[in-house]
């Protein structure tokens, strides 16, 4: 399956450039070849079945992918931006005994109680040179439904769980949302993302195999240096998260002559504010196109294509995928309305790394997965994220969801960004505080922002506290933490 798309690429394109970052590039046929090399030293190297894989966006990270798939193992994208207690937790949870990593890494492996390699070290030139006059071996024989990588949600509100997601769950997902991206090869894609999240993983590691692309990887998100490459690599397709475009829109470098090259820039993670999609659009004649999808998911549930867009919304769904949006009755809710948003396809997870409860709480079985976050539909299929269920404040025994306090406040034209909490309250159980990034050279006051949201929000909705802040803690794919802000009241 995935290893069947990497051959197909390398039959199709074998001497044009799979990916390359400011230290190394590696066309389809040399990506192979190393990953046949990495395939070989894991076999040796490990007795376990995870491997785990300490590396960025980066050229080294694909190969060793495909490698320890190759070697019929499952992968484990090690998050390195975790303190090193919470990753040895992970190494623990995997039963990890070799993390295949880089000398960048060195301190931090060696905080962890198992062996790690290092690429530097392992003579990969040599070895690839070797193999140039060997036969490159069979994929393996895998069922669909077997475990391919095991990736650890982020962590941010509680301890890492690891999720198992097949060769079906990954290989399906990214070929079905080329498909409804509506791109087609030849394609130079930019990867800023983690590898260690399933939005870099799927969208910008296997989704480029799938269709032959190249891939300019960049291992540490600058917004300066990420508008240089994609200027002077010509990027066609990128994906990142709002927060990264809102710090590209706020490089004062950066012109619209640096995007000419894209077609397509879709984003995702986190709720894209008004006031980011109308300034790329206005400054770099750029539209930012919104999907949706969870690292259950593998992640894609919906998608905005060049051809089907609706501002504020997060696309439809992709082929093969069903969506479902349930009141906490667990009834269907009618098109416009709020809902939990359920999904089912050949994305959803096989379930939680032996959490057969933490599973069936969000798995049915039926296969429906309840994400936790509230949508909507319209009479067209868009969907809208309106909510998340954990994240709901109770005001005075209402119902209030903080994106809609967030929306309301970043269509304020000295807003960027927004995000909202519930801060403790003894008569009416908890209020909203809002914490706000302005806009470059705008300095809204907290009582111009409160009487922006009163003209916009019931009363009980408007935030009792507002923080205007350069910039707010982010989580390692650039999320911001709501679970930090508490600590800023």
């Amino acid at each position: 399956m995935l290893i069947n798309a990497l051959l197909e690429a390398c039959r199709r394109v074998p001497n044009s450039t799979a990916v390359e970052d400011p230290f190394r590039s590696l066309t389809y046929r040399q990506m192979t070849r190393l990953a046949v090399v990495i395939r070989d030293i894991v076999r040796r190297k490990s007795k376990a079945k995870h491997i785990g894989i300490m590396l960025p966006a980066s050229s080294f990270f694909p190969p060793v992918l495909f490698g320890v798939l190759w070697a019929r193992l499952v992968a484990v994208p090690l998050n390195f931006l975790l303190a090193p207690d919470e990753l040895a937790g992970v190494v623990k949870d995997a039963g990890l005994d070799l993390i295949v990593t880089v000398r960048h890494f060195a301190s931090l492996a060696q905080k962890l109680s198992t062996e790690a390699i290092y690429l530097e070290d392992l003579g990969l030139k040599r070895r690839m040179l070797f193999r140039t006059v060997l036969p490159l071996p069979a994929p393996p024989s895998v069922e669909s439904n077997e475990t391919a990588v095991l990736l650890y949600t982020s962590g941010t509100t509680a301890q890492p769980r690891g999720v198992e997601l097949t060769y079906q769950n990954l290989s399906r997902n990214a070929a079905d949302a080329v498909v409804a991206l509506g791109i087609e090869p030849p394609q130079t894609m930019l990867n800023v993302l983690p590898p260690f999240h399933v939005f870099g993983l799927t969208g910008s590691v296997l989704v480029p195999v799938v269709l032959g692309a190249k891939v300019v990887a960049i291992p540490r998100f600058h917004p300066a240096t990420v508008v240089r490459a994609i200027a002077t690599s010509r990027v066609t397709v990128m994906m990142a998260i709002p927060s990264m475009y809102a710090a590209m829109l706020r490089t004062k470098s950066a012109k619209a002559d640096d995007f000419r090259s894209v077609q397509l820039a879709l984003s995702g993670g986190e709720p894209l504010s008004d006031a980011v999609r109308e300034g790329f659009l206005q400054r770099f004649n750029v539209q930012l196109r919104e999907g949706y999808g969870l690292t259950e998911t593998s992640p894609v549930v919906t998608i905005s294509s060049l051809r089907y867009y609706k501002p504020g919304a997060v696309g439809q769904a992709i082929p093969n995928v069903e969506l479902c949006l349930r009141d906490d009755k667990g009834q269907d809710v009618a098109r416009g309305l709020d809902g939990e948003i359920l999904v089912k396809g050949p994305g959803v997870m096989k379930g939680y790394y032996n959490r057969p409860e933490e599973t069936r709480a969000v798995l049915s079985g039926d296969g429906w997965f309840a994400t936790g976050d509230i949508g909507r539909l319209d009479e067209d299929g868009f969907l809208s994220i309106t909510g998340r269920a954990k994240e709901m404040l109770i005001i005075g025994g209402e119902n209030v969801f903080p994106r809609e306090i967030e929306s309301a406040l970043e269509q304020h034209d000295a807003v960027l960004q927004a995000a909202v909490i519930g801060m403790p309250d003894p008569s009416r159980g908890e209020l909203p505080a809002a914490f706000v990034i302005p806009v470059e050279g705008a300095a809204p006051t907290e009582i111009e922002l409160r009487s922006f949201a009163k003209k916009r929000l019931a009363g009980f909705k408007v935030p009792k506290r507002v923080l205007v802040r350069t910039d707010l803690p982010v989580g390692p794919t650039g999320k911001i933490l709501k679970r930090k802000l508490r600590e800023l009241l």
